[in-house]
């Protein structure tokens, strides 16, 4: 699990996790285990899932070569509106990679800890025990 600064201003979370240790051979199968995972967390909601790779190819963007699914789990872990601004950062969104021989799964950072904490522990149970 690596923590970075996309672009130099966005804080995210990138799990790699190989085929050959995933419980998972899929970017479906691992969207399904997320959308299981939202709902069987209170007070979290699923809100949809987007198939990023569809959408790119269909407005005829660039897709790396070794990109051959791309799906967004969106979903809102939101427990108050403290003020309107926490709306910038909200929903949350668990994207899912497929590079052939392994996933990349990855989120930018919540302002809230417990969110943190679940959508790493999601995605790090997605290796075989």
């Amino acid at each position: 699990m690596k923590q970075l600064n996309f672009q130099e201003k966005y804080p995210i979370t990138v799990i790699d996790v190989a085929k050959s240790e995933c419980r998972y051979q899929s970017a479906e199968e691992i969207a399904a285990y997320f959308r299981d995972c939202i709902a069987n967390t209170p007070r979290v909601s699923y809100i949809g899932t987007f198939d990023h790779l569809a959408h790119t190819r269909g407005i005829g963007g660039e897709v790396a070569p070794a990109i051959t699914a791309a799906i967004n789990v969106v979903f809102c872990f939101g427990h108050a509106l403290p003020n309107p601004q926490v709306l910038a950062v909200r929903p949350r969104s668990i994207g899912i990679a497929d590079m052939g021989d392994h996933f990349v799964i990855s989120f930018m950072d919540a302002p809230m800890k417990p969110a943190n904490d679940a959508m790493q522990a999601w995605a790090l149970a997605l290796r075989n025990q």
